[in-house]
């Protein structure tokens, strides 16, 4: 059997997204770079959408949480719902478009959940919810208060801390989507067949299309393959159809939902340390989505960007009673798999999620989707980050011992909170809190084994290392050590 003509390889996913070299447009002006190319507004609403489908489970599940945890009314609850559309979509807008100094003008999509929400819920069970909203506000500004110390320290997150970090991120999120098919050990209803089978077929779905399609459809086999397990969900009756139906038309959300905000920073001290946590994770995914887009960025200005609408969409978002909202990782998997890179396209679901806050029927619509179709879409495209840091991390010269050595240990100690959860149990709640974010340990341990192996060790070796001998020692004889030979003496 003879191997595919160059021409037939779509262009959708190449083996990698290098920086796109500028092109001329037929006027002779640059071309714009594939991030900034605009689409037919069909088109590029289409793949929004897409965006969309496979990412509207995060704000239904986070304000399902909430929900349960604090015993909210339901109205209450499609009020946060509401709220929760209409800001991801902000936050979406503000990154993709980049007004002035907010946002790097690349393909993100936001939403609330995660460890903040976490926080949010223990900082209103202790000490109620006008407290965790002031809470929220506050984080939003210390935020801007420690971003000029911040930046100086990305020159120590190369692409070796980086690259671990996206490693335990992607890993992390496998572990949410999967989560989603399989349910909690322990809890009823755990690795149930029909669940089950509904996650695999929708991934199944996805190779399918992705497989026999080309150009456009190819694009979209991620959202065909979930309407495709929907589809298969309501053949198998796990689709409640009747609660798309219930209610109004429009769902307008509520400033101020749960009162006046209340400022404790002593209640807010464990948001403020774990957004520290949260710049460091923006770093990378800003890097990362970079490299899934191949556009070069320097990180000193575009990565503080990114924080800076991270805190102002978070600054909103506490008005409408919601915990901070964070820039997702999840939508890189869909501009890899894709390969639609323009910023447009995730502009676009911003204006859906906007839309969706205020269409209360298409709200419910997107809620009746089975949690396990949404997990096996969810399973495949997380993957996809996993990979993206093993990219990353093939550049980050492991061939020398010393990184191998930082990448295990940050990696062992990243993962552990994730693949044994309750590990740290036995410790206070605010260091457990900490402590239970895997990406903010591997990132932590990363950055300062780097620092020490690669800024503080070999000052402190060249100082106490004696003086080298008169023979010439081959350069690749130290190559283990992962430093380089001494100069030879003439």
């Amino acid at each position: 059997m003879s191997s595919p003509r160059p021409e037939s390889l779509p262009a959708s996913l190449p083996e990698s997204l290098p920086p796109s070299p500028p092109t001329r447009s037929s006027t002779g002006s640059p071309a714009p770079h594939p991030v900034d190319e605009s689409r037919p507004i069909g088109r590029i609403l289409l793949f929004g959408v897409q965006h969309v489908l496979v990412m509207a489970a995060t704000p239904i599940s986070a304000i399902f949480l909430m929900s349960a945890t604090l015993r909210l009314d339901p109205g209450l609850t499609v009020d946060l719902l509401s709220a929760a559309f209409l800001l991801s979509g902000i936050g979406s807008l503000i990154q993709s478009l980049g007004p002035w100094k907010f946002g790097p003008r690349l393909p993100f999509v936001m939403l609330p959940g995660g460890a903040p929400l976490i926080l949010f819920l223990a900082i209103a069970e202790q000490h109620g919810l006008p407290t965790a909203s002031g809470a929220v506000i506050i984080t939003a500004a210390f935020y801007f208060v420690v971003l000029p110390v911040f930046s100086r320290l990305l020159a120590f997150f190369p692409a070796l801390v980086i690259g671990t970090m996206i490693v335990i991120v992607g890993v992390n999120l496998v572990k949410v989507g999967a989560l989603l098919v399989t349910g909690r050990p322990g809890q009823p209803g755990f690795a149930d067949t029909t669940n089950l089978l509904l996650g695999f077929a929708t991934i199944g779905f996805t190779v399918v299309f992705y497989w026999l399609s080309t150009g456009v459809l190819r694009q979209l086999a991620v959202m065909l393959g979930l309407v495709a397990g929907t589809v298969l969900a309501f053949a198998l009756g796990s689709v409640d159809a009747g609660r798309a139906a219930e209610g109004g038309l429009l769902s307008v959300p509520q400033l101020l939902p749960f009162g006046s905000p209340e400022f404790n920073l002593i209640a807010a001290l464990p948001l403020m340390l774990y957004s520290l946590a949260s710049m460091a994770e923006a770093t990378g995914q800003t890097v990362i989505n970079a490299e899934a887009v191949g556009k070069d960025i320097d990180k000193r200005e575009d990565v503080p960007k990114t924080i800076r609408g991270d805190a102002l969409t978070s600054l909103f978002g506490g008005f409408f009673g919601l915990p901070l909202m964070v820039t997702s990782g999840e939508n890189i998997g869909i501009v890899r798999v894709t390969g639609v890179r323009s910023r447009y396209v995730t502009a676009a679901a911003g204006v859906v999620l906007i839309a969706i806050g205020f269409l209360a029927p298409v709200t419910r619509a997107i809620s009746v989707v089975p949690s396990a179709v949404v997990g096996g879409t969810a399973m495949v495209v997380f993957a996809v980050i996993t990979v993206l840091g093993v990219q990353m991390l093939g550049r980050a010269d492991l061939d020398q011992h010393t990184n191998t050595f930082i990448c295990a240990v940050a990696i062992a100690l990243g993962l552990l909170p994730i693949l044994i959860p309750g590990v740290y149990g036995g410790f206070a709640p605010g260091l457990r809190i900490l402590l239970e974010s895997g990406v903010a340990v591997g990132a932590f341990v990363a950055a300062v084994l780097n620092v020490l192996f690669h800024h503080v060790r070999p000052r402190f070796a060249r100082a106490q290392a004696p003086a080298p001998a008169m023979t010439t020692v081959p350069a690749q004889a130290d190559a283990g050590a992962g430093e380089p030979a001494p100069a030879q003496h003439p």
